[in-house]
């Protein structure tokens, strides 16, 4: 008999089971939980210290830390499910400092009531998708809320990634002159999520694009560490990012409509559900700026990379105090690129 048998003589019954109110007392039923679902999916040596910390060595670099809650709605979506996109939505927003991600927490915040067969999936996505990540999630938290006050699943994920020596990335550090590069087509995630919440079926199924984007990453700076900034275009989409890097760097900027890539039934989704692509979320795609000179080399790069092959340069960074970004259309005219004003669409990450 195994060490976990004799702790545990009956196993959770993970196929028809639910969660309730002990699987998050800090009892019995919270540490079986606990070892069955998350210790076994999640294992790796960090990990099985079973302290309420990771204890690792510190590497040499600057540190780089961030944490992000995920809500998203519904659990379950083509292409992914809130599992895999809360681990690749942290080590994206790691990434994005040009930092090698090494480690992540989870928090899960689950409704009673809620089937333990599927978070049994969740678990097993997001242990998969840190593991082909090659980013262990080393510590963790588990509470559990009333039937009603929750909505099945949240987590919250924090990762911490090393930034090496003499490498510099940050929205503050794009300049008038620079070029701005997106990874591939825009819009993907936010309407695979919308037309699996609304139940719309189109010809050709719209998945997701959620993805981790550190080796891209890797690649990109170790071929022009040049690079000023690099930001991965989630709530808000592209125009959001754009317009957050250009009051940054009090700076402005101009996009060209016919270079962004978009997929055509993404864009016809759009059409048909009143939304504007550049507003809508992406989960896999990274938004970069470089010098000029440095452009069409990073452009190559980034097309090299299996999670880039659509990248594309779709704009230029101007002199321009109050920040405004701009767009020259198909049609030969130019628009304002503003802010969202409103929520186009709720919790899709």
């Amino acid at each position: 008999m195994s060490r976990m048998e004799k702790r545990f003589p009956t196993k959770i019954n993970m196929r028809r089971g639910k969660v309730d109110m002990t699987h998050g007392s800090g009892g019995r039923a919270m540490a079986q939980l606990i070892e069955e679902l998350f210790a076994k999916n999640f294992d790796n040596e960090l990990l099985a210290q079973g302290n309420d910390q990771a204890l690792f060595d510190a590497p040499k670099g600057r540190m780089v830390m961030s944490v992000d809650g995920h809500v998203v709605s519904p659990l379950f979506f083509p292409g992914g499910d809130i599992g895999s996109l809360s681990v690749h939505g942290t080590i994206n927003d790691v990434a994005m400092s040009g930092a090698v991600p090494l480690y992540l927490s989870a928090g899960f915040i689950l409704e009673e009531g809620y089937p333990l067969a599927d978070l049994e999936k969740i678990v097993i996505s997001m242990a998969k998708a840190a593991k082909d990540a090659g980013v262990p999630v080393v510590t963790g938290d588990t509470k559990v809320v009333e039937r009603g006050k929750g909505d099945g699943v949240f987590i919250t994920t924090t990762g911490i990634g090393v930034v090496p020596d003499g490498l510099d990335i940050s929205g503050a550090n794009v300049r008038a002159g620079d070029v701005i590069l997106i990874s591939g087509h825009i819009g993907d995630h936010g309407v695979a999520i919308m037309s699996s919440r609304e139940n719309l079926a189109f010809e050709t199924q719209i998945t997701s694009d959620s993805a981790a984007l550190h080796g891209l990453v890797a690649d990109m700076v170790a071929a022009v560490p040049e690079i000023h900034a690099l930001r991965d275009p989630t709530r808000g989409g592209l125009a959001a990012t754009l317009n957050e890097i250009a009051y940054q760097a009090e700076v402005g900027m101009k996009l060209f409509e016919e270079n962004i890539p978009l997929r055509g039934e993404v864009d016809a989704a759009c059409e048909f559900l009143g939304l504007d692509p550049l507003y809508v979320a992406n989960e896999g795609k990274l938004v970069a700026f470089c010098p000029a000179a440095q452009a069409e080399k990073l452009l190559s790069v980034m097309r090299a990379h299996p999670l880039g092959r659509d990248s594309a340069i779709i704009g230029e960074v101007l002199e321009d105090d109050m920040g405004f970004v701009t767009m020259e259309t198909g049609f030969g005219g130019t628009r304002i690129v503003d802010w969202l004003a409103g929520e186009q669409l709720p919790r899709i990450c």
